[in-house]
């Protein structure tokens, strides 16, 4: 049995991400409630992966590390090594996850960016979504889905209201 991969993210209604600057202001201003499910999710991971534009991202803005109790590999064609909260990556990204997917743990959180989202999605590789609209029409920025790419079946699981989200919970339907 291989480990689901999990997209966990929150996004305006015209389904960007972050503005062209990678300005996720409008984001954290929006009113929402509690942590927005957050907590709940990242009891279900044991493993984080994400680029290196989103790492140097979070590194910039959030004080501490917010993953120190999980393994965390970062997608990087300058950085290699470890530190002592993540495991540089230079490896091909839909290589290193095949692998990653048929070891031993619970679910693998895709936290960003969108080459790694694109490439996932060109190779079917994300098992289940989790989207929270915000009440925002940004009109321009860095879009949850580029295109082209394969269709997809989605099964939804739940809806939630956090304040002003609406979150949205979704499992790939795998063809046999």
């Amino acid at each position: 049995m291989s480990r689901e991969i999990l997209v966990f993210i929150a996004g305006s209604l015209d389904g960007f991400i972050a503005k062209e600057n990678d300005d996720l202001q409008w984001l954290e201003e929006t009113e929402g409630e509690g942590d927005n499910g957050y907590a709940d999710m990242y009891q279900t991971i044991d493993t984080v992966i994400m680029g290196k534009r989103t790492y140097d991202y979070i590194l910039e803005h959030i004080d501490p590390f917010p993953y120190p109790d999980k393994k965390c590999y970062v997608f990087s064609t300058t950085q290699t090594g470890e530190n002592e909260h993540v495991t540089f990556v230079q490896e091909d990204v839909i290589t290193f996850t095949k692998r990653l997917k048929e070891q031993e743990g619970t679910k693998i959180w895709m936290v960003g960016g969108g080459a790694i989202l694109d490439a996932f999605l060109q190779e079917r590789l994300i098992d289940e979504w989790i989207i929270t609209l915000t009440p925002h029409l940004l009109g321009s920025g860095i879009p949850l889905f580029t295109s082209p790419r394969p269709f997809e079946n989605l099964r939804l699981l739940e809806t939630k209201r956090y304040g002003q989200m609406v979150q949205l919970h979704y499992e790939v339907r795998k063809e046999a």
